[in-house]
């Protein structure tokens, strides 16, 4: 807690920088809007038992096989070589993904829900579960590092921009002494009536466009497609 009582609530823009941060005394929200924890809370929403996310395609086969688990992930925005499915929140509709375990391997989101394990709680948050993070978030009253996975550990508009969402949806009820949480919500604010067209500036856009992956970046962007809350218990994701 801070000198207001209030709680702390800061932005972390790159896995390079979680180190400058107290994630031992805080609830950390994992955010890799294109696409892992849209992807997440899809699949969970969708009725998927629980979502184990891995570092390598390998560790991902593995557990697949020793589970009867779907094996997916990306590198680089493609389908990972050796895994039967993607990384497109598109590709885990309900009759495909109910009360089964997805093993999930991304480039950034996983690397991240791994770094941040000392956390008090780890949750994921992406446009499609915006509702369910914030009103967690102001439920719980604890300090807040928002965890922009980032691409490559270099900052990236997706991520920042849902930083910023959240940021002017629920800081009334923090204290917010954090440069970067300022300038993630104040992009958001120049950014938030047309989130879409903002993004076609970005370099993730324009990879995953490359791909003919338009519609999924839209639905990454829209909010509350899959208004769940995924919580990382015991290395795995289950919806809260």
């Amino acid at each position: 807690m801070t000198a207001s009582n209030k709680p702390s609530l800061e932005v972390c823009l790159s896995p390079a920088l979680l180190h400058l941060f107290d994630v031992k005394n805080s609830i950390v929200v994992i955010i890799d809007v294109l696409r892992a924890t849209s992807t997440i809370c899809t699949a969970l929403y969708n009725g998927a038992s629980r979502v184990i996310p891995v570092s390598s395609v390998e560790e991902c086969v593995n557990i697949g096989r020793a589970i009867g688990g779907i094996t997916a992930g990306e590198r680089d925005g493609k389908i990972a070589e050796g895994l039967a499915y993607g990384n497109s929140p598109f590709e885990y509709p309900r009759d495909f993904v109910e009360n089964k375990t997805l093993v999930l391997t991304t480039t950034n989101g996983t690397k991240l829900l791994h770094m941040a394990k000392d956390a008090i709680q780890i949750i994921t948050g992406s446009f499609p579960n915006i509702s369910a993070v914030c009103e967690y978030l102001i439920s719980q009253n604890q300090n807040v590092i928002l965890g922009c996975a980032a691409w490559k550990d270099r900052i990236n508009m997706e991520d920042t921009l849902f930083a910023g969402a959240v940021v002017s949806r629920i800081k009334q009820h923090f204290d917010v002494n954090c440069d970067s949480a300022i300038a993630a919500e104040t992009l958001y604010e120049s950014a938030k009536h047309d989130i879409y067209t903002f993004m076609k500036q970005a370099s993730h856009y324009q990879r995953l466009a490359r791909y003919g992956l338009e519609k999924d970046i839209h639905y990454c962007l829209t909010p509350d497609g899959a208004n769940v809350l995924p919580l990382f218990r015991d290395g795995e994701l289950i919806a809260g």
